[in-house]
């Protein structure tokens, strides 16, 4: 019994990722919406007003969560496949399909870091604010090649080590 264990947490995402920071920040930024959207309800509840920077705080909050979360299902294996097809195909035809996914995802990324940045560049270079608290725009949009950026390292990451266990 504790050895079908201990060859089960071998295998385990979290002991080839054990620093998982993905998770804290997701939880953070899931914590700092839900309490952001209390507080508005309760403000706009007790005196019909409602604070003017919750939705574009949570906007960018949920963006963080949705790219943390990209992160860890491709960690995970999580990401989306149809297994029923994949376990009938075998390995070659498992191997292939992983290729695509890990080729697609890689150049999804890179397209969302490079156009991401020049986003956010554009938007630097012509001092664009937000329309309800007027902080530049490229303070919200800088974070899209960031994160796109760590999403990257991640699938590498994933990547790399599936290559070495195959050896």
């Amino acid at each position: 019994m504790e050895h079908e264990k201990a060859a089960d947490t071998e295998d385990s995402p979290q002991e080839k990722y054990p620093f998982r920071i993905e998770e804290a920040i997701g939880a953070l930024a899931m914590g700092l919406i839900c309490l952001i959207s209390i507080l508005n309800v309760v403000v706009r509840y007790a005196t019909n007003v409602s604070f003017a920077f919750t939705e574009e705080y949570s906007v960018f909050l949920l963006v963080i969560v949705t790219f943390v979360g990209a992160g860890l299902a491709y960690t995970n294996k999580g990401h989306i496949c149809i297994t029923f097809v994949v376990n009938k195909l075998g390995r070659p035809g498992q191997f292939f399909l992983n290729s695509i996914a890990f080729f697609s995802s890689v150049i999804m990324f890179a397209l969302l870091v490079y156009y991401g940045s020049d986003l956010a560049i554009d938007e630097y270079l012509f001092e664009e604010t937000s329309p309800a608290l007027g902080y530049p725009t490229w303070i919200y949009t800088m974070w899209l090649p960031l994160l796109s950026l760590a999403v990257l390292v991640r699938i590498f990451q994933v990547q790399w080590n599936e290559l070495r266990k195959k050896k």
